[in-house]
């Protein structure tokens, strides 16, 4: 399916504003800001598109751009290391933005911005100037053969402590996703037992009830036989009084008073 006016503008803009993000840019550079803007604004009204791109291309889009921007809240950090870690965590392109490309523009753009961030942290480690530091890898090496034998031992050391600082971010990277997938395990397994805590609950307020019902006709089967033993009772009380009425009447006639 042919490309639309709008996916066209989107892969222009997109494209310079690759191009800006790999150059040096002002700090009061307000250009690829407004860009990166343009291009959220503009991959919406792509999504929201009858005639929109593939999902693969889309998510292509969706990177890249999602790249631009936290490139942006990047440089926004105030030190170095805050920069060289979330530079870590961005996720360039994968594939060219325009056919002109060999490899993603964006990844070129990774690249060099570790650099700067590695060149910057060296600069505060070493005391040196950051201004004079070049970010290319190429004038890095010319710098490295310039340097003393301390120098360069201290250079070496400085690469092993940051080896050693990435390790560590990854490793503890990897703590924290398997701390989360502990902490889904143990929530479905309370979310399970809460179920059944729940169902057996259920059951014995059900049981409860019904108890309760039972409980109910008992009772009032033992008023309805209490009442009916009082009854028989009080008549038969009533036959033995009767009884011995009759009889005392019986005796007075038959042995009258004494004179």
């Amino acid at each position: 399916m042919a490309a639309t006016r709008l996916e066209l503008n989107l892969m222009r803009l997109l494209s310079r504003c690759e191009a800006l993000a790999a150059e040096r840019r002002d700090p009061e550079e307000w250009r690829l800001e407004k860009y990166v803007a343009a291009l959220e604004d503009m991959l919406r009204e792509l999504k929201k598109q009858s005639s929109k791109p593939a999902p693969e291309l889309l998510n292509e889009y969706s990177r890249k751009v999602d790249f631009l921007k936290g490139l942006l809240e990047a440089e926004k950090l105030s030190s170095s290391t805050e920069k060289a870690l979330a530079n870590q965590f961005l996720a360039p392109g994968r594939t060219p933005t325009t056919t002109k490309e060999r490899t993603p523009a964006t990844k070129t753009v990774h690249l060099q911005t570790k650099a700067r961030c590695t060149g910057k942290m060296r600069s505060e480690l070493l005391g040196t100037d950051p201004l004079a530091i070049d970010d290319s890898e190429e004038l890095n090496i010319r710098k490295r053969k310039g340097l003393t034998s301390d120098e360069k031992q201290s250079a070496v050391e400085l690469d092993a402590v940051l080896q050693h600082h990435q390790d560590m971010q990854e490793k503890l990277a990897e703590e924290m996703l398997s701390l989360a997938r502990s902490l889904k395990n143990n929530t479905l397994a309370a979310q399970n037992v809460i179920k059944q805590d729940n169902q057996t609950l259920s059951h014995s307020l059900r049981m409860a009830d019904q108890n309760f019902e039972k409980l109910k006709d008992e009772s009032d089967r033992l008023e309805q036989h209490a009442k009916k033993s009082v009854n028989w009772l009080l008549w038969i009380m009533l036959i033995v009084v009767c009884f011995i009425f009759i009889s005392m009447i019986l005796f007075i006639r038959i042995f009258p008073k004494l004179k």
